[in-house]
């Protein structure tokens, strides 16, 4: 089973005191979801937004809200992340490797699709388990980047891992975050990546629509030819 492309812009790169405006402005130029980056100052350095603001976001958009949380607790966040309307709940191996079971089945409990994400550093073999249980995560998110931070240089030899998922998990939902844009789409695409995260090469561009087009068909041609 092939899988599709889907391309999401991070909204950690809009205008935060525009939210509503910059998700709309996204999904008309293209967009498959929104990604929002969940950080709490302690697993990154970085702090950003909680479920409040996807509480807010929710009530003007329908769009599928991929959430990747940077967090220590992400048990903590399960409950408050599905009644705020989050759509995906991405957390952590290195934080949850005792607890991951637990996790995934609260996850889908509260009606978000689990996804398990990796630092650079994090052995791929780390999200077999994850992926191969009985209830198991249904993406798996390889940070081109430290995460912490948007804007940063998209690291090629993470395309490793992810070729590495792709052999191993024909179907699986496979996303890429840090980096991303027209210059490393390539890269990604060819080593088996469908779901692209992308700050700002989108909202840095004159017209993100063209960014967001040159992605999905990277993706599609590359899925075609797999």
């Amino acid at each position: 089973m092939a899988v599709t492309a889907k391309i999401a812009p991070s909204m950690l790169s809009s205008d935060f005191a525009n939210l509503a405006y910059e998700a709309e402005r996204m999904l008309n130029c293209g967009a498959d979801w929104l990604h929002m980056d969940i950080m709490d100052g302690h697993f990154v350095p970085n702090l950003t937004i909680g479920a409040p603001v996807i509480e807010s976001l929710r009530n003007h958009t329908k769009a599928y809200l991929d959430c990747h949380l940077m967090v220590t607790n992400p048990l903590d966040y399960v409950e408050p992340m599905g009644k705020a309307g989050a759509s995906g709940f991405t957390f952590h191996v290195e934080v949850s490797k005792d607890n991951w079971q637990e996790l995934v089945q609260k996850i889908k409990s509260k009606g978000m699709r689990p996804g398990v994400a990796l630092k650079p550093g994090t052995p791929i073999e780390e999200v077999y388990p994850l992926v191969e249980d009985e209830s198991p995560v249904e993406m798996v998110l390889v940070m081109t980047v430290e995460p912490g931070f948007g804007g940063q240089k998209f690291m090629p030899e993470m395309m490793d891992k992810v070729r590495t998922l792709r052999k191993k998990y024909p179907s699986l939902d496979i996303e890429v975050d840090g980096g991303l844009g027209p210059s490393t789409i390539e890269a990604a695409a060819s080593a088996g990546a469908n779901c692209i995260v992308a700050g700002s090469s989108v909202f840095g561009a004159a017209e993100p629509a063209n960014v967001i087009s040159l992605m999905r068909k990277s993706v599609n041609e590359n899925q075609k030819s797999s």
